[in-house]
């Protein structure tokens, strides 16, 4: 099996996709991971100009002898390049699997969009520099290679589920790119952002004319919360409660997801 691996925000750090590579040699000898050149490049915020992270995923997804795409690391960028890749996408992208998570749920979402491959919110290759990261990738490799289901999220069982950032959900409302979701379970989480801000996304979701057909909303991890002044008193429950009850779904309970080593596997749809 080879796996490819693409960087469509920003770069990989080497020494992080070296240990990477010596992990997945041990524990899975029959793979290779195929780093591509890009996810070395820089410039400014990003691992190179929006044209060359765009070519890097076409090459990669359109590229036959690849069997999956493992997203290196999410930040910001993958929405600057949606528009130029989706429509070039070939019949070898179509059979891919995509995992990420963060930034990629703008491809993870516009790949679902357009039912093309297999998206998966999961893993990043820089998870490995986290805190037991090398589970989080155990994880994100597992499910690559053997769909291991001992990754993935306990609450999917029987029904149609989609995994997201929240700020991530909220920049793809209202485009061309967000997915039908209709009668999905929506599981989310966010990372280093203020309530307000939170409350601010979610009344944009809950708006959002597109998920009214949600079967339900589960919450995973808010992480790193930024401090509010004044101090935000609504508890997190409450405000995801209130939110859910505007868009018309129930809030159906936790998820494990979020921007730590304990992210759990969650692919888009129904799981095979």
């Amino acid at each position: 099996m080879r796996i490819g691996i693409v960087a469509p925000a920003k770069t990989l750090d080497r020494a992080v996709a070296a240990e990477v590579q010596a992990l997945a040699a041990l524990a899975f000898p029959g793979v290779e991971l195929v780093i591509h050149p890009q996810c070395y490049l820089v410039d400014g915020h990003f691992a190179g100009p929006d044209s060359a992270r765009a070519a890097a995923f076409l090459e990669v997804a359109n590229d036959p002898t690849i069997d999956a795409i493992w997203f290196a690391r999410g930040g910001y960028g993958s929405n600057r390049i949606v528009e130029a890749v989706m429509p070039a996408l070939g019949p070898a992208a179509a059979r891919k699997t995509y995992l990420g998570y963060s930034d990629m749920g703008f491809l993870l979402g516009a790949l679902y969009a357009r039912r093309i491959g297999r998206p998966v919110h999961g893993p990043l290759v820089m998870d490995l520099a986290r805190s037991n990261g090398s589970a989080a990738v155990a994880r994100a490799l597992g499910w690559l290679v053997a769909k291991d289901r001992a990754g993935l999220e306990g609450g999917l069982a029987g029904r149609p589920s989609a995994a997201f950032n929240i700020a991530i959900l909220a920049g793809l409302a209202g485009t061309q790119w967000m997915p039908d979701l209709t009668d999905h379970v929506l599981l989310i989480e966010d990372v280093s952002e203020p309530l307000y801000r939170i409350d601010r996304m979610l009344f944009q979701i809950a708006n959002a004319t597109q998920l009214k057909g949600v079967a339900g909303i589960r919450l995973g991890r808010i992480s790193d919360i930024q401090p509010n002044d004044p101090p935000w008193t609504e508890p997190l429950e409450t405000m995801i409660t209130r939110w859910c009850r505007d868009l018309g779904v129930p809030f159906v309970g936790a998820a494990d997801i979020g921007h730590d080593a304990d992210n759990k596997v969650v692919p888009f749809g129904m799981i095979a």
